[in-house]
């Protein structure tokens, strides 16, 4: 019971941000943050994809912070990382020709002023 107590106060847990992983994981999350709301707040598709990327790069940022400042594996926390760079570039890809299709196809990328649907 005395080995809990003590578990429960140790510094890490009463105040998270005196470990340096922390502080990346504040950052992290707060570019997480920022590309959801860039998602959700956006219209324009390019806005999109650029919101899209900050919350790619925030879970990178955590992988990688992780893995560094923790007993995990250096090498398996950079090739995580490596793994959602490639996802990103593959996202980027395909958005940007996507868009240029519905630019040729509409004349606009805004993404409320596109409703019309066929089949």
């Amino acid at each position: 019971m005395n080995a809990l107590l003590e578990l429960l106060n140790h510094p890490l847990l009463t105040h998270p941000l005196r470990h340096p992983l922390g502080y990346y994981q504040v950052v992290a999350l707060l570019l997480l943050g920022l590309g959801l709301f860039g998602v959700i707040w956006r219209r324009s598709l390019v806005g999109m994809l650029v919101s899209v990327e900050l919350m790619l790069n925030g879970a990178g940022l955590s992988i990688v912070a992780a893995s560094q400042l923790t007993g995990a594996d250096a090498a398996k926390g950079q090739l995580a990382a490596l793994l959602v760079m490639g996802l990103a570039a593959a996202e980027a890809t395909l958005v940007l020709a996507i868009t240029l299709v519905v630019f040729r196809r509409f004349g606009n990328v805004e993404s409320d002023q596109i409703s019309e649907l066929r089949g």
